[in-house]
């Protein structure tokens, strides 16, 4: 079985199948397509595949334009049947990783696609898990549920966990250009998935195990977490003391070596750095120790959103203003600049306390038209507002929580009567700086 799959796999004749055609998926769709390979993507939602299998995208930094060349090629077609799982030479899980209400890793996902897997697994299939997990996870959950099938690991099936590693909005990093960490379960699953990865980006890094691999990858984003709450943290101070913490991380980073810069925000948003170093602390837990400083630091980028809150309602307050009753715009739903992914953003946070707080609130995002459903918010249909002179003259207060290039800043600036900025975004405007708060 190894020696097949592997001459397959070399040659570029083995089929990939992604399941999950998410943020992740179609990415690293469109990285095995453009290197030639062919692949079924599986998706539960029959809306997403209909709309690829017509050459539609939903997802900003994959455009249509992309979807329309897969097909075009005869390398790609979606699909919701599951029971197809058996066709693809080698399969890739890309799927969500919630945390639970008590903060505890949700393996839901994982695990109910591990049994549809486990359900159609054939001799000569290579399985490898991408979702954002705890180490252990490929060994101790997702391996017992495929050997249900009855076949062996490293005989009849391989099996390797390669952490998803995605930038979007930075056009710089596509998934082909970003280096794949590999780690397989034996030396023959190893070998296969390092040689897959290898027809789709630039470099693969094999590492001895899953577990180091998994350990990779919550390492990279608890690294981000704690230095964007040091950053966070420094800003209240520095707030306090009249210093802009946005020049201080400027000049900061003139320094050559031994630093790097990190900026402050309203709150964490995106599936990966509000959500992985939590996997870590209940590993930990398990494990009988703490992770404090991890802890902290979700502390900290946790209040922020209380912090900006608080924040303006003292800028409204120095004009004459409670919250209850002011038009306040929130501009940007999605989590970060220039893209349209709205996954833990802090803008729902934003605006379910301004509601709360009596506001009279709306929101203007390019990316994001319609405010989505997400779990543990509970806001009202809301639609974005165009940033007009007439408009943004009606608003009381401009809260910026997401720093879209599209956003003209000099014109809100121009037209509105109060700017709170959460990301330095009016850095560079002229006039009317006596209008702009940060916070």
């Amino acid at each position: 079985m190894y020696e097949d799959l592997l001459k397959s796999i070399r040659e570029n004749r083995a089929r990939v199948g992604v399941i999950g055609l998410g943020y992740v998926g179609l990415p690293l769709i469109d990285a095995f397509v453009s290197s030639g390979t062919a692949a079924i993507g599986f998706d539960v939602d029959p809306a997403k595949v209909d709309r690829l299998n017509a050459g539609q995208s939903y997802i900003k930094h994959i455009s249509s334009a992309d979807v329309a060349k897969w097909l075009s090629s005869s390398r790609f077609e979606a699909t919701t049947d599951m029971a197809r799982l058996a066709e693809p030479d080698a399969l890739l899980i890309c799927v969500p990783t919630p945390l639970t209400d008590s903060r505890n890793p949700d393996l839901t996902y994982v695990e109910g696609t591990t049994h549809s897997i486990a359900n159609a697994l054939r001799p000569g299939q290579l399985v490898v898990l991408e979702s954002t997990t705890y180490p252990t996870t490929t060994r101790d959950v997702v391996l017992p549920i495929l050997q249900k099938s009855g076949l062996e690991a490293g005989t009849d099936f391989f099996l390797a966990y390669s952490p998803e590693r995605e930038d979007p909005g930075n056009p710089t990093y596509s998934a082909s250009r970003i280096p794949k960490v590999v780690g397989g379960i034996d030396q023959a699953s190893l070998e296969l998935a390092t040689a897959l990865y290898a027809h789709a980006v630039a470099e693969v890094v094999p590492v001895s195990s899953p577990e180091v691999a998994e350990a990779c990858k919550i390492l990279e984003n608890t690294y981000r977490a704690v230095n964007i709450a040091l950053v966070n943290e420094l800003k209240m101070l520095l707030d306090r003391m009249g210093i802009d913490v946005w020049e201080v991380v400027d000049a900061a980073k003139t320094k050559p070596f031994g630093f790097q810069a990190f900026y402050p925000g309203p709150g964490l948003g995106g599936h990966c750095i509000p959500i992985d170093p939590f996997y870590l602390t209940w590993l930990a837990r398990t494990q009988g120790l703490t992770t404090r400083f991890i802890e902290l630091a979700g502390e900290v980028n946790a209040r922020m959103p209380d912090y900006v809150i608080a924040r303006l309602g003292e800028f409204l307050n120095d004009v004459g203003k409670p919250i209850r009753g002011s038009k306040v715009c929130v501009l940007g739903a999605a989590y970060k600049r220039d893209v349209d992914d709205p996954r833990e953003s802090p803008s729902f946070v934003l605006i379910e306390q301004l509601l709360e707080r009596g506001a009279d609130v709306s929101y203007s995002d390019p990316h994001v038209s319609q405010l989505p459903k997400v779990r543990n918010h509970s806001l009202p249909d809301m639609s974005s507002k165009e940033l007009t002179p007439e408009f943004l003259s009606s608003l009381d207060c401009v809260l910026i929580a997401t720093d879209h290039s599209a956003f003209d800043y000099e014109s809100i600036v121009r037209h509105s009567r109060l700017v709170v900025d959460t990301r330095n975004a009016t850095r560079n405007v002229a006039d009317g700086r006596e209008k702009i708060r940060k916070a």
